[in-house]
């Protein structure tokens, strides 16, 4: 085993920085679920947007700055991966369609990826910058 290869101890950081992703996820979805009438799911696209946008951030961190690739495991793929989700974001342009909201299924899943696609290059930009 070379000294790159992941560690229990790093496994560990990277499942309860996952969990703390998940967390903060459900959090955010509900509170920001509550204040809205449409049938828009806004808050897993708030959630997808800025946990790419961090995602890029750490990347950027990583490419131009030296992030230590155990911070980026931890931060990245725990954090960032617990925090965004595309299963959701899919589950929920089925659930438009299937209501029949149509439209808003395609607005939402096109500008899902638009949006998050826009926030990791723009983290990843703003770190070659710094």
């Amino acid at each position: 085993m070379n000294a790159s290869s992941p560690t229990l101890g790093l496994a560990l950081l990277v499942a309860g920085a996952g969990g703390a992703g998940a967390v903060l996820r459900a959090l955010l979805i509900h509170h920001l679920g509550l204040r809205r009438s449409d049938p828009l799911p806004v808050g897993t696209l708030v959630v997808n947007a800025s946990g790419s946008l961090l995602l890029g951030v750490l990347t950027g961190l990583s490419l131009y700055h030296g992030l230590e690739p155990h911070v980026l495991a931890v931060t990245g793929i725990g954090l960032c991966g617990g925090y965004t989700t595309w299963s959701t974001a899919s589950w929920e342009t089925i659930h438009l369609l299937h209501t029949g909201h149509r439209t808003e299924a395609v607005v939402y899943t096109l500008s899902s990826l638009a949006v998050c696609l826009a926030a990791a290059a723009a983290g990843i930009g703003l770190m070659a910058l710094a």
